[in-house]
């Protein structure tokens, strides 16, 4: 079972002035790409080769011998995820259960947004900030380099890519900068509210 790269559920230029041409293009068709070539190339023959991408990432995480697949299959589902989490005309507030749970869970939405940049502007170094059910609960959450929370039982609604590649071409070192711009303008609510809804 070939992991096929996604397409961008968007055209290269629809998340401009926010993300350019130029950083989709090579965040896609170069990092996301070679992650899927390394992945596909790392399962072939092997017990992992026939698969879901997901049964693969829990199955190998935490076994060291196995990090390379790990890193790469986890790092293909991160930037699909990724993708998904944004559309054009994005950002704004959620509406309906999923503003609600962020109301209970959080105190208000505006205390989610602070615990969302925080988690992703404190994250050292390359990695990722996620919103997650934690059972029934929502939660902010980070993680280092290729790690996802589905390998310690929660399930990701929403993930915002930090590694410097992400950003780098558009705001350089203003990591903050593109975390406000992510959450303003960027962020695919009806996504996040669908992943809710089917957990």
């Amino acid at each position: 079972m070939t992991y096929e790269l996604p397409a961008l559920p968007y055209d290269y230029t629809a998340l401009d002035p926010y993300i350019s041409k130029q950083t989709l293009e090579f965040h896609h068709d170069k990092h996301h790409a070679a992650y899927v070539k390394k992945y596909n190339a790392a399962i072939a023959d092997t017990e992992y080769a026939d698969q879901p991408i997901e049964a693969v990432i829990k199955a190998v995480a935490g076994d060291a011998s196995k990090s390379g697949i790990f890193n790469n299959a986890a790092q293909a589902w991160n930037h699909t995820f990724y993708w998904n989490s944004m559309k054009p005309n994005g950002g704004g507030q959620p509406s309906g259960d999923l503003a609600q749970k962020i109301n209970a869970n959080f105190g208000s939405f505006e205390q989610f947004i602070e615990a969302f940049q925080t988690a992703g502007a404190t994250q050292f170094g390359s990695g990722w900030a996620w919103l997650v059910l934690d059972g029934t609960t929502l939660k902010v959450t980070k993680t280092l380099n290729a790690e996802n929370p589905m390998t310690q039982g929660l399930t990701p609604l929403l993930t915002m890519d930090v590694w410097e590649h992400a950003y780098y071409l558009d705001y350089q070192n203003q990591r903050p900068a593109y975390i406000e711009t992510f959450l303003n303008n960027l962020v695919n609510w009806d996504f996040v509210a669908q992943n809710l809804a089917s957990a």
